[in-house]
This record gives structure tokens, C-alpha cells and sequence, in this order.
């Protein structure tokens, strides 16, 4: 799918400024292909989702860095490059050493939002049909979607119970409810 540049750009100072819906297009909008070069990477679909969706918390921290002169796809995919090495790394250096890295313990201290207008509709849908469509979704979407929507938990405690970063919530919260999304059209379409 090609993109216009002037669209693009637009979307990243909007982006840069902090508007939600500049986020949610540039996810929509590359996460297939970080998703896809990290999955040839790591070969394994978890693996890739969990770095892709830290690639994106990681770039959504430092828009402000993005610098215009490359291409936002190249740097992205750079950005889940690096992190893919870092957790080679850890996970070789933490075999040798046997011990635990002290970086996944920190919590990176981001306040809590108030929820969306797409939450308030996703908490207004009928209950039985949300829980099947739920169901259709990975486990571990359904449980994000679960500790937020239902046990109503705010993102640092859904941080703590999941053992990760509160912006990888976001970006996996983010994803989990457009793939949700996605479920409730094809079953009205």
C-alpha cells in the first residue's frame, strides 16, 4: 500500500504535538510491516508481536527524535531491529550470568488516561456478543482487554500484573482493541 509523503509527514507532526488519532495511524499504518520483518527475524509470532509492539511504544516516546530526512518505516524498523538485538543480548548475557536484568523491573512512569470514546463504545456493546468476539481474539489480547475493561484496571496495575512496560500496554490495548474491532464488523457485515 503505498502512502502519500505529505500525508505521512502531516500524520507525524500530529503525532509529535500528541494527537491520539496520528498514533493510531501510524500503528495501523507500519505495523504489518515491522510485525512481518520481525516475525522472519524471530520465527516465532509471539516473539515478533511482543517486539513490534515495543518498537512502537519505544518510537511513540521518541517522535519528537524522528528526524524527516528518512523514511519513518526505515526508522521504525530500525527502532525493532535494535530491540530485537538488546533482548538477543539480554537473553544470552542473562544465560552466561544467570541472573535477572534490573531494566525489566523499571517502570516507565507515564499518567494514567481517560478512556476513549472507541472504550466508551466497546463497554456499551452487548455483553454476551463482546465476550464471543473476545474470545476470537489471542490470549493475550483478551487478557489485556479483560483487566481494562472488565476488572477496570488502570494501565500502571495492568503494567504490574503483566510485568511490563506501561507503553507496551498501551501500544497491545491499542492493537487489542482494533483487532476487536475488526471481529465486531466482519460479524455485522
Amino acid at each position: 500500500m503505498e502512502i502519500e509523503p505529505d500525508l505521512l509527514q502531516q500524520q507525524i507532526e500530529k503525532a509529535k504535538k500528541g494527537k491520539q488519532a496520528a498514533f493510531n495511524y501510524l500503528l495501523d499504518r507500519f505495523w504489518n510491516d515491522v510485525y512481518g520483518f520481525q516475525l522472519k527475524r524471530t520465527q516465532n509470532e509471539y516473539d515478533a508481536e511482543d517486539i513490534t509492539i515495543q518498537a512502537f511504544s519505544r518510537a511513540f516516546d521518541k517522535i519528537d527524535t524522528f528526524d524527516p530526512k528518512y523514511t519513518f518505516k526505515t526508522w521504525i524498523i530500525t527502532i525493532s531491529k535494535n530491540i530485537h538485538v538488546d533482548l538477543v543480548r539480554k537473553k544470552n548475557a542473562s544465560i552466561r550470568a544467570r541472573t535477572t536484568d534490573e531494566e525489566d523491573d523499571r517502570v516507565h512512569r507515564i499518567p494514567d488516561e481517560t478512556p476513549s470514546i472507541e472504550d466508551t463504545i466497546i463497554t456499551e456493546q452487548n455483553l454476551a456478543q463482546l465476550l464471543i468476539d473476545i474470545k476470537k481474539l489471542k490470549p493475550h489480547y483478551q487478557e489485556v482487554i479483560h483487566l481494562r475493561y472488565f476488572q477496570e484496571k488502570s494501565y500502571k496495575e495492568i503494567a504490574a500484573h503483566l510485568q511490563e512496560p506501561i507503553n507496551n500496554v498501551k501500544v497491545k490495548l491499542l492493537r487489542a482493541k482494533k483487532l476487536l474491532a475488526e471481529v465486531i464488523e466482519k460479524g455485522t457485515s
